[in-house]
């Protein structure tokens, strides 16, 4: 089961639709953003990107949608090779869909038993098992640290060294028994929830991947073309702050010989838009969105 998207009609609002524009949606997922925006296209085209092989079950059937089967990371690439010239705007929801994480054999979830994979792509070589089992205590520290933001990251990564010395950590269940006991009273599933998300980012080099496309949208979109991006943890939010407010990921402001700020973008919303308590009742996986738009400057 594919979830309704997050902020759905703030995401197609913020795009800005002209009918017979060319739009991209980085991370197609179950669909809900591509059919909406098709909605509203007349002789328009929608392009869609997704890594993930469960994706392509869901390929919408209208001569006006292409579905690329990449990472988004390729989002140049691919638009260059399908079309010619700048498009209209591009969406991303960098949000883990609820099928991925409704799906044990993903190991995506601390809810289920399941293998160590965690790979949003299977032509991905290393899984989540190979990350457990061969990294060395100083690099688990790093990514629990900077991808989960666990407190204590270098005894959780102690743990997890000690038990895999025992026998190989394979499974879900056997990660979750290895950190156990270094599980705060009270805060345990949000914590697991941490380790399992840096697991995750590392496993599919998601901050990388994320630089690249943000660093590529400038020479794709067109003057007045909308950038529409969902986040889902800090990290993220903190990169697309960045590149959209100063055009790299360090958000480091470089002025002109009058002290404007040189950017590719006028910002849409100064603050991100977050969605109402209505929205986070209805579904949990809302609570922590934050929707950045930002608008292409003429060159």
């Amino acid at each position: 089961m594919y979830h309704k998207p997050v902020l759905l009609s703030a995401c197609i609002e913020g795009l800005n639709i002209q009918p017979e524009g060319i739009y991209a949606d980085v991370t197609f997922g179950g669909g809900g953003h591509s059919r909406a925006i098709l909605e509203r296209l007349s002789t328009g085209h929608l392009y869609a990107f997704d890594q993930d092989e469960d994706a392509a079950k869901n390929v919408i059937d209208d001569p006006r949608f292409t579905f690329i089967p990449q990472n988004f990371k390729y989002f140049k690439n691919f638009i260059q090779l399908y079309h010619n010239g700048k498009i209209d705007g591009v969406l991303a929801d960098l949000g883990v869909s609820s099928h991925q994480f409704d799906t044990p054999e993903k190991g995506f979830s601390t809810r289920f038993e399941g293998k160590l994979d965690m790979r949003m792509s299977q032509t991905n070589p290393v899984d989540a098992a190979t990350v457990v089992n061969t990294y060395d205590h100083a690099a688990l520290t790093r990514i629990l640290s900077l991808y989960g933001e666990v407190q204590n990251a270098h005894l959780f990564a102690a743990d997890i060294v000690k038990a895999r010395s025992e026998q190989p950590i394979e499974t879900t269940a056997q990660l979750k028994e290895a950190v156990a006991k270094r599980l705060p009273k009270g805060r345990e599933n949000k914590t697991l929830a941490q380790v399992f998300q840096a697991l995750r980012i590392e496993v599919n080099q998601e901050m990388e991947a994320l630089t690249s496309f943000l660093s590529q949208c400038p020479d794709v979109l067109k003057p007045g073309g909308r950038l529409v991006v969902l986040s889902y943890h800090s990290l993220e939010d903190r990169l697309v702050k960045n590149f959209t407010r100063t055009g790299n990921a360090e958000g480091k402001e470089e002025k002109d010989f009058f002290g404007n700020l040189l950017t590719p973008y006028t910002l849409v919303n100064k603050k991100p838009i977050v969605p109402s308590e209505e929205e986070t009742a209805e579904n949990s996986r809302a609570r922590s969105a934050k929707l950045r738009i930002a608008e292409r400057r003429p060159e």
